[in-house]
């Protein structure tokens, strides 16, 4: 039997998160294996996932903030707003007059912030039970309602001129749920050229980082993250005695100690180090909100 954990994989383009995941469970020889947040099959990067009763950490992941490098292309159109998608549109010469370095920076700035986001067509948010891009597929005509997001950071890096467009690679910090491919459009409508995203990669969820990865032929139980040094990066800490640690797994509430929690919720960890689980304010008593199973071999 495979140890709980996390895993943080560098996902390759082509694949799908379900397909990751799927290589996961052959990988380790389990089917309890679930992900923190979608890619896209273009996109590369961070994907988060669970393993065995871990997979109950990733509902604490899935709300992190992301951070994601990716190339906006202006002047083309396409049916998905990514590369993936056939080109729809193409701005005439005469369209690149405005298209001042002011604008695109004041383009870029209109887009950083809260703001309404409208999600791309051909996400994988799900209308009526069903994935809008699995409508889309079925000629349906999908349009998805805006959602209030956060964009912290949405900074230019370089940029290129091509035949008929110009490629703008970007960095971009925001909250969770935000569609990189849809300030593509966005940004591209804002200027009157159209635009869309050719490339697409996650370098953080909350805490976690690329650079830990693992690529997907290089899965094994070792590269796993313990729940508890999980946990840590994405809850403050709180250390419990084995009594406290018994109580919580016996549903129990540890009296008159919520000010121990600098926060709303804390990671509780045992004297031998392991996630007991993960404990949440009542009043001035700490109760827990979800706990992991105990694990016996």
């Amino acid at each position: 039997m495979v140890s709980p954990g996390i895993l943080l994989v560098d996902k390759p383009a082509g694949l799908t998160s379900h397909d990751v995941v799927a290589r996961t469970r052959r990988a380790l020889g389990t089917r309890k294996v679930g992900h923190a947040g979608t890619l896209d099959p273009m996109a590369t990067g961070l994907l988060v996932i669970g393993v065995e009763g871990a997979t109950r950490l990733l509902t604490y992941i899935v709300g992190a903030d992301k951070t994601y490098e990716a190339t906006i292309r202006l002047g083309q159109t396409t049916g998905t707003d990514d590369a993936d998608g056939e080109i729809l549109t193409r701005a005439p010469e005469h369209a690149w007059d405005a298209v001042t370095p002011e604008r695109v920076a004041a383009g870029v700035t209109a887009l950083t912030g809260q703001i309404s986001q409208v999600p791309s067509s051909v996400s994988a948010i799900k209308v009526d039970g069903r994935r809008a891009y699995d409508r889309v597929r079925a000629g349906e005509d999908v349009v998805l309602a805006a959602r209030d997001v956060t964009v912290s950071r949405f900074e230019i890096l370089a940029e290129r001129s091509g035949d008929g467009f110009l490629d703008l690679d970007v960095v971009v910090d925001c909250s969770s749920g935000t569609y990189i491919r849809s300030l593509a459009r966005d940004l591209g409508a804002d200027l009157g050229v159209g635009g869309h995203l050719t490339a697409l990669r996650r370098t953080h969820v909350g805490d976690f980082g690329v650079a830990d990865a693992v690529m997907i032929d290089d899965i094994v139980e070792t590269v796993l993250l313990t729940p508890a040094a999980a946990a840590a990066r994405v809850l403050d800490p709180l250390l419990v005695s084995a009594a406290d640690a018994r109580d919580l797994r016996h549903g129990k509430r540890l009296t008159d100690q919520a000010s121990r929690l600098s926060g709303v919720m804390a990671a509780a960890i045992d004297e031998d180090g392991v996630l007991v689980g993960v404990v949440e304010r009542r009043g001035a008593d700490l109760k827990s909100a979800m706990n992991m199973p105990e694990v016996t071999r």
